[in-house]
């Protein structure tokens, strides 16, 4: 399938489908009070970052005692004047014993502040592919990447808490995903240490499949992230534990959704130590993942899926991000939820770039949204039924 062909209802046959449980409330607090002001919802998202971070990922890693930045190295990016790419080594976390990694800028050199995209996904070889990159540099959007592979182990077999953050943090209770979380910030703390012409105020964090879980994530725990953009991040992201589908696409084999099974049966490191508990119990989770979507209101969402990924569970994440509008709407920012669906197979492709930079110069200047934005590769009737 080629991702140039226009998305439409019948990319995604549905074979089977169930919501195994009613989605928990989102605008209910603890004590079954209705959230029903911005002063309500303060302390609802105090109760939801209890049962949907901390249960899901683990404990929060501390704020670091100190960073430190030292340019490496600096030169003309691909050989393309107008853009230059600067190397830096970070050093964070406790002074006696720091988390070190490597952290690539990339910017043009018009002498502008410009948006940044933060992006952990330097483990994986498309970081590097041009087309992927210009989809961003050339409207303007910079890059920033690191390796969160440098930060926490992500080999399985290998157990929990294996990597540097856990070696400078002897006693913290997190899983890698957290940790990796952890990353992006001090990527932006990092950022704002050195001169380059980067506007603080457009921080954009994104990543791919479990680099999207932990751009999610990392959105919801620093809201120094202008836009969120988990991109194909299935169960454990931007999906639903409680919405089991299966189905198949156009030239697709038959498939099913990522559940919350699969993932304690391969990563369990992923995950914070008491998500095992709930193992063949999804059903009675005090939280599905429109909760953690919630969390990054009234800042700015954007969604994107492959329409060849059934794993991810395509109908499921448009559940939750239906579920999670609520609190944009009580905060004033029901216009800063985007959703798009691509063809093709679960990747991170230049078409997803450029449809980032679509929403990013939208909402800072006013530009059109591309018309691919919020077409359904599915009947809508599927919505319907499980989001009555």
């Amino acid at each position: 399938m080629e991702i140039s062909e226009k998305v439409n209802d019948k990319m995604i046959t549905v074979s089977g489908h169930r919501l195994t449980g009613p989605l928990p409330e989102l605008m209910k607090k603890d004590s079954g009070k209705a959230v029903g002001s911005k002063e309500d919802w303060a302390i609802r998202r105090r109760e939801i970052f209890s049962s949907c971070v901390t249960l899901q990922y683990g404990e929060v890693p501390p704020d670091p005692e100190f960073t430190s930045v030292h340019l490496l190295h600096t030169c003309q990016f691909m050989k393309m004047p107008g853009y230059h790419m600067h190397t830096f080594l970070v050093k964070t976390g406790k002074i006696s014993r720091p988390v070190c990694f490597k952290m690539q800028v990339i910017l043009p050199t018009d002498g502008e502040k410009h948006p940044v995209i933060v992006d952990g996904d330097q483990c994986w070889t498309y970081y590097m592919d041009r087309d992927y990159l210009m989809a961003a540099l050339s409207k303007g959007i910079g890059w920033a990447f690191f390796d969160r592979t440098v930060i926490a182990d992500d080999v399985n077999g290998k157990g929990r808490r294996n990597g540097r953050i856990y070696e400078t943090y002897k006693t913290l209770d997190c899983g890698a995903i957290m940790a990796w979380a952890w990353g992006y910030s001090r990527c932006v703390d990092a950022l704002l240490k050195t001169s380059l012409p980067v506007d603080s105020d457009w921080i954009v964090f994104s990543g791919h499949s479990r680099g999207g879980k932990t751009a999610l994530l990392a959105g919801v725990i620093d809201q120094r992230a202008k836009v969120v953009n988990p991109n194909g991040s299935g169960a454990g992201g931007a999906g639903c534990y409680r919405y089991v589908m299966e189905g198949c696409c156009i030239d697709g084999d038959p498939f099913r959704s990522e559940t919350l099974e699969d993932l304690l049966n391969v990563f369990p490191f992923w995950f914070g130590p008491d998500l095992a508990g709930y193992y063949g119990r999804s059903t009675e989770l005090p939280f599905d993942e429109h909760f953690l979507k919630a969390l990054v209101a009234p800042r700015i969402l954007f969604i994107s899926e492959a329409c060849d990924d059934i794993w991810a569970n395509p109908v499921g994440t448009r559940i939750t991000t239906e579920k999670a509008r609520p609190a944009f709407d009580l905060l004033g920012a029901d216009d800063n939820v985007f959703w798009y669906y691509r063809p093709g197979k679960h990747s991170h492709t230049f078409v997803d770039i450029e449809m980032l930079a679509n929403v990013i110069l939208h909402k800072k200047q006013g530009l059109p949204l591309d018309d691919r934005m919020f077409v359904l590769p599915f009947g809508k009737s599927l919505l319907d039924e499980a989001l009555v």
